[in-house]
């Protein structure tokens, strides 16, 4: 990506499910920042390819247990900076979805950011310094046909991130949410594939800018977000959508 920036020069940062996506992105821009990243994915293929492309440590994990994520900070923490990425979708009517859908919804997206926020705070909060990144979505803000459960959870956690701003704020530690819209992944090509090309038009007629997200570009917003610069930054949401939400 050609940055020459090293923001986080010194810093030790975990991204969860950095393995592929977004996640990836943001674990590669992190590093190019200068952080010693860990990241945390139950891809275990994915996380070791990563590693040996830009030396990234990982652990193949699930991080919505909360012993599991409490060893890793314990081992190779103190972490100043924490990238809440690890998620799931749904695409489906609520009417048409089961109790064992919503839970694994409800454990990835919001129980995973409990756990790894609950465990490196105490670090954070000792040395005076810490960032953390909850990656959202617009669906928190906007609702989701078809995907309403998915949007609770990122609703509960844009509430969770700026609480968690208020209690810690004064500790020097900062709390935000990057929002993504529609970003080019694999893991969107897969919902087109089973929703059409009609689904890939309207999610790029959606936006303003006419065309779907780049992972590169939500992975500059956290980088942003995780470094220095952004100190008087907290308790807030930053949509990366292309102006998904304000009307045409």
């Amino acid at each position: 990506m050609g940055t020459s920036l090293l923001r986080l020069s010194g810093q030790r940062a975990l991204v969860t499910g950095g393995a592929k996506g977004i996640g990836a992105a943001i674990a590669r821009r992190l590093c190019a920042e200068g952080a010693a990243v860990t990241i945390a994915d139950m891809d275990a293929a994915a996380a070791r390819m990563l590693a040996d492309e830009c030396g990234v440590q990982w652990h193949a994990m699930d991080v919505c247990r909360v012993e599991s994520v409490a060893a890793l900070v314990r081992d190779d923490g103190p972490f100043q900076v924490i990238v809440n990425n690890a998620g799931v979708d749904q695409h489906a009517f609520f009417i048409n979805t089961s109790e064992s859908e919503w839970a694994h919804l409800i454990d990835v997206n919001l129980k995973s950011v409990l756990a790894v926020t609950h465990a490196v705070l105490p670090g954070m909060r000792a040395a005076g310094y810490g960032r953390i990144v909850n990656i959202g979505s617009e669906a928190g803000r906007l609702g989701s046909r078809g995907g309403s459960v998915y949007a609770a959870t990122k609703g509960a956690l844009i509430a969770f991130t700026r609480s968690i701003a208020r209690e810690v704020g004064r500790d020097g530690i900062t709390a935000n949410v990057v929002a993504p819209g529609p970003v080019d992944t694999p893991l969107l090509r897969a919902a087109v594939q089973r929703g059409g090309e009609r689904l890939m038009s309207s999610m790029v007629q959606a936006t303003l800018v006419g065309r779907l997200g780049l992972p590169d570009e939500v992975a500059a917003a956290v980088a942003f977000l995780a470094s220095p610069e952004a100190g008087f930054i907290s308790g807030e949401v930053l949509g990366v959508s292309g102006g998904m939400g304000c009307g045409a």
